[in-house]
């Protein structure tokens, strides 16, 4: 398996549908992985650490998880079919009993089938290692030109502090991107809603 890393969020330029990229270690492979408008949301708001009266989803459940005393030690992608990535959850029990009498290993973790998107949402929030098998990376790569990549990075991060997630959703319904459903972050959507 390959330990990645997320290098960023970019837009396909065809379609403005949301890619987020992964990275190996050695930096010289990156995998795209096509999301959709909600999904890359989800994403960018982990790496704000924002703190909100209303959690997003993936905040909700991983205040779950510490309440039902488990943590995501790793998530792995494991398949592609069709371009679209399989993944799981590995999970641990943090409960004092259970750790008496479970090992470390692999063998001894939870593990939960996930969309890859939730996946990674999860993984940066708390903050678990992303791990994909060498044959999806090989299947799925990309070639990673350096100097390129090491400005976009840093394009990257300063887009990442100067964007809310409101915003986000505000330039995605300015092209067209979002669904025209109820948003979290329209109070008046959910009023009209009751």
């Amino acid at each position: 398996m390959v330990e990645m890393t997320v290098t960023g969020l970019a837009l396909d330029a065809s379609t403005h549908s949301p890619i987020v990229l992964l990275r190996d270690s050695s930096g010289k492979r990156q995998v795209p992985i096509w999301i959709d408008n909600s999904q890359a949301h989800n994403i960018v708001a982990g790496f704000k650490h924002q703190e909100s009266n209303k959690p997003l989803t993936h905040d909700l459940i991983i205040s779950l998880l510490i309440a039902a005393k488990l943590t995501l030690v790793k998530v792995i992608i494991h398949e592609i079919e069709d371009k679209d990535f399989k993944s799981v959850l590995k999970l641990r029990s943090n409960k004092s009993t259970d750790l008496k009498n479970i090992n470390q290993s692999d063998n001894a973790l939870i593990e939960i089938e996930a969309r890859t998107s939730d996946a990674i949402a999860l993984a940066i929030r708390a903050k678990c290692p992303i791990w994909m098998l060498e044959q999806v990376v090989s299947e799925a790569s990309i070639p990673v030109d350096e100097e390129a990549d090491a400005a976009d990075q840093n394009e990257f991060r300063r887009f990442l502090d100067d964007l809310s997630p409101s915003d986000l959703i505000s330039h995605l319904a300015e092209s067209n991107q979002v669904d025209e459903g109820p948003s979290e972050s329209h109070e008046h959507n959910s009023n009209k809603q009751s």
